[in-house]
């Protein structure tokens, strides 16, 4: 297996780090961004942008969308879901297509 070829590169801020891919985003900026608290705080950075970039930044706001339409963000990924569903329901919401039925 080849080795993968890290880039010194740096930010507009002046941080320097290492990158294998073309992905700009510089991982001191990002973790200056991470929330402390709330559900956004407890997802990746990849799956935080997405949300974030979509304008979802409530459970609110997330509770309005189907796992579908959220498993389609880029950035976003299965693991990200039980993370969701928990924030969700600790607000006593859930997904637009999830249905309770009361028996």
């Amino acid at each position: 297996m080849a080795a993968v070829k890290k880039t010194l590169r740096t930010c507009n801020k002046g941080h320097q780090y290492y990158k294998s891919t073309d992905c700009p985003t510089c991982p001191v900026c990002e973790n200056e961004l991470k929330p402390e608290s709330g559900f956004l705080a407890v997802l990746s950075a990849p799956a935080r942008r997405a949300l974030e970039n979509r304008g979802i930044t409530t459970v609110q706001q997330l509770s309005a969308c189907s796992e579908a339409e959220i498993l389609k963000f880029h950035g976003m990924g299965p693991g990200s879901l039980p993370k969701l569903r928990a924030a969700l329901e600790a607000n006593g919401l859930s997904f637009r297509d999830s249905v309770q039925k009361d028996d």
